[in-house]
């Protein structure tokens, strides 16, 4: 039940995340409909605003040429003294319905020579654009609304003074053209146009809805591989085909199921193990004490037999709970952490002072080897119940006359702590579960030399709670190193 119960509440969590997934597919709906339709929208404008200006100055250019080429008329027919010349006339009203447009031809002193349209001929013209056209021989070009464009061309006479050409305006062209047929071909554009953006937003929406259900499939698979654990079928895998980030979601929720099922496993084994070792030592101190009772006028030397082996069948009891409360008090939070700066190589020698005797029962050789001094700021307590650990492991799981090698140096940010010995080593498949509670790599030694499978879980504990990192390298009968790595100053 613990582990049914432990993933059904991660991944009843992780389903309630999966609301998004309608959300998602209308994100996808909106990024290409956006992605479409904006350089559309861009382009259709960018389209008819260069149309727009390409028709206005070639209409500007076409003006320009046919006054320039009228003006010319006018001067060398002599137009501006006789103005019933039937040509020219003829030419200035083929030009002005060419253009569907109105010419006016005006002389120097602001009389209308000449209008197409035959409503001002004869009359005195008052424009301020005209008079500025008058005094400097320049083109005037203006725009009148949305159908009408003004040019304003003037007509000059080069005279030669004291051997220099000059041009004098002797007249101007006043023409109005339409711009009609610019208009036109713009509203024939605007429409063509907005069939093609409608047509393509129709296809952006109806790939965008495809393709985001294509998109979204696969976190529906996922979604339903979920709902399947959470029934309870905690031995499937979760195996959803897709895009590779979906895939790798897949595969790190084995992964995350594995370890649960793996730690469960050590878990069961635990209560298992703590129950039997729990249970034998009370066991023997009640044959023991059954059996002092049972012999009447018992030798106080029998006496003391019994009470050396009660109480060591007590210690043994008292060791499994002493390591149960050092792990609960390491899951505490991290407020409860004491901190102080100490001398890391003090704490060292302490560590090594107290387990020397273990050691020398072995005839195991203890090497200390300090780089430098380092002061920093740790958990005293925490940090030695750490090395003390690390270092017992390393004495009792040696071979016979071998040794124990501790080193401790520093940079600017860290110190590192390293236990190397010389003995049995843990097998490569075992590395990665030896910091896990409740895990023991060989159970019957670990039983013998009065281990629980919690003080690698209680170091490791202690590590990181100082925000450090251990790691460890290993081969079997080649003995192991663990490697301490902790900042000089403390992170909070």
């Amino acid at each position: 039940m613990y582990i049914q119960n432990g993933v059904l509440a991660i991944f009843s969590k992780i389903k309630e995340k999966f609301w998004f997934i309608k959300s998602m597919r209308v994100h996808a709906l909106l990024a290409l409909f956006i992605i479409g339709v904006i350089p559309l929208l861009f382009f259709s404008w960018e389209i008819l605003n260069t149309y727009d200006k390409t028709a206005l100055e070639q209409k500007k250019s076409e003006m320009q040429s046919q006054g320039s080429s009228l003006a010319n008329l006018l001067t060398s027919s002599g137009y501006l003294t006789d103005s019933t010349l039937a040509e020219v006339n003829t030419e200035i009203l083929r030009i002005a319905s060419l253009y569907e447009g109105r010419i006016m031809v005006i002389d120097s002193k602001l009389n209308i020579l000449k209008d197409t349209y035959g409503i001002e001929d004869g009359n005195i013209i008052i424009s301020e654009d005209v008079i500025k056209c008058l005094k400097s021989s320049n083109s005037i070009y203006r725009s009148n609304g949305d159908y009408y464009i003004e040019m304003i061309v003037p007509i000059t006479y080069s005279s030669a003074k004291e051997n220099t050409t000059s041009k004098e305006s002797v007249g101007v062209v006043l023409m109005n053209f339409s711009t009609k047929n610019v208009q036109s071909i713009h509203t024939v554009l605007y429409r063509k146009t907005t069939v093609l953006f409608v047509t393509t937003i129709t296809l952006i929406l109806v790939y965008a809805f495809f393709y985001s259900g294509v998109f979204t499939k696969p976190f529906l698979n996922l979604k339903k591989a979920i709902g399947h654990l959470t029934e309870g079928y905690m031995d499937d895998e979760v195996k959803v085909d897709g895009f590779y980030e979906v895939q790798q979601i897949s595969q790190s929720l084995n992964q995350m199921l594995q370890r649960i099922k793996n730690l469960e496993n050590s878990r069961q084994e635990f209560v298992s193990n703590v129950s039997h070792e729990l249970k034998t030592p009370l066991t023997s101190v009640k044959v023991l004490a059954d059996s002092l009772l049972m012999q009447e006028g018992a030798s106080p030397e029998l006496y003391k037999e019994f009470l050396v082996d009660i109480a060591e069948e007590i210690e043994r009891e008292n060791k499994i709970i002493n390591d149960l409360l050092a792990l609960v008090k390491l899951d505490k939070a991290a407020s409860d952490m004491n901190i102080n700066a100490i001398k890391i190589n003090d704490l060292l020698e302490v560590v090594l002072k107290r387990l020397r005797p273990i050691a020398k029962n072995s005839n195991i050789e203890l090497i200390y080897e300090s780089y430098r001094p380092v002061i920093a700021e740790v958990d005293e307590v925490k940090l030695s119940l750490a090395f003390s650990n690390l270092i017992e492991n390393a004495v009792k799981y040696n071979v016979e006359d071998g040794w124990v090698r501790v080193s401790l140096n520093a940079d600017h940010k860290y110190f590192y702590v390293k236990v190397s010995d010389s003995g049995i080593g843990i097998p490569e498949e075992a590395q990665d579960s030896i910091f896990d509670r409740f895990y023991r790599v060989d159970k019957a030694r670990s039983r013998g030399t009065g281990g629980t499978g919690l003080g690698l879980a209680i170091t490791k504990n202690a590590v990181h709670m100082h925000k450090g990192a251990i790691k460890v390298y290993s081969k079997e009968n080649e003995g192991t190193t663990f490697t301490v790595r902790i900042p000089i100053n403390y992170i909070a």
